[in-house]
Order: structure tokens, then C-alpha cells, then sequence
């Protein structure tokens, strides 16, 4: 990788630590973790895979969660605001679910 690859993930796992946090308060949320660049929603029941992924398509991201996790690891060159859409959406979506 070619220029300051270092400084875009710590903004990303910034960005992902403060936009899933809403989530640690929610009951359907066992844990909320990021890593640099990885952010994962862990919650306690397994997600619908046939509702899910049409509600953040509907929000204007692709996220496929599997089984009890919401999964994001976005690419380096992500933008603040892409970033906002897409912790926003997690929120937004997990808050939805039973």
C-alpha cells in the first residue's frame, strides 16, 4: 500500500467505535468491538438473512451480516461520510430488530 494507510484506520476504527456505540445500550446487542478497520455488532439471536440485508440496501449500504453478527470492514480510502452512512444505517437497523 502507498501513502498514509496508518491514519486512514485509526480514523476508521474512530469513526466505527463512535458510530456503533448507540448499540451497546441496545437489549438485542450482546457486544459491540471494532479493531482498526473492523467493526462487528454481535448480538444474541441470529439476524433474518432474507429481511436484513433489504433493510440496509434501503438505507444505502450492502451489508450482509451472517449468523449473530453485523460485519463491517470498509476500505481504506472510505470517506468520513460514507462512514456516518454506514455506522448510521447498523444503528438504525439493529435498533429495528425484535
Amino acid at each position: 500500500l502507498t501513502g498514509d494507510w496508518a491514519s486512514n484506520v485509526r480514523r476508521i476504527e474512530n469513526a466505527l467505535t463512535s458510530g456503533l456505540a448507540p448499540c451497546r445500550e441496545m437489549r438485542q446487542v450482546a457486544d459491540v468491538r471494532t479493531l482498526g478497520a473492523i467493526g462487528v455488532v454481535e448480538l444474541h439471536q441470529p439476524v433474518d438473512m432474507y429481511k436484513i440485508p433489504h433493510a440496509f440496501v434501503a438505507r444505502g449500504v450492502w451489508l450482509r451480516p451472517f449468523g449473530r453478527l453485523v460485519y463491517v470492514m470498509p476500505p481504506y480510502v472510505i470517506s468520513n461520510d460514507e462512514l456516518a452512512t454506514l455506522t448510521d444505517a447498523i444503528v438504525e437497523v439493529v435498533a429495528s430488530l425484535p
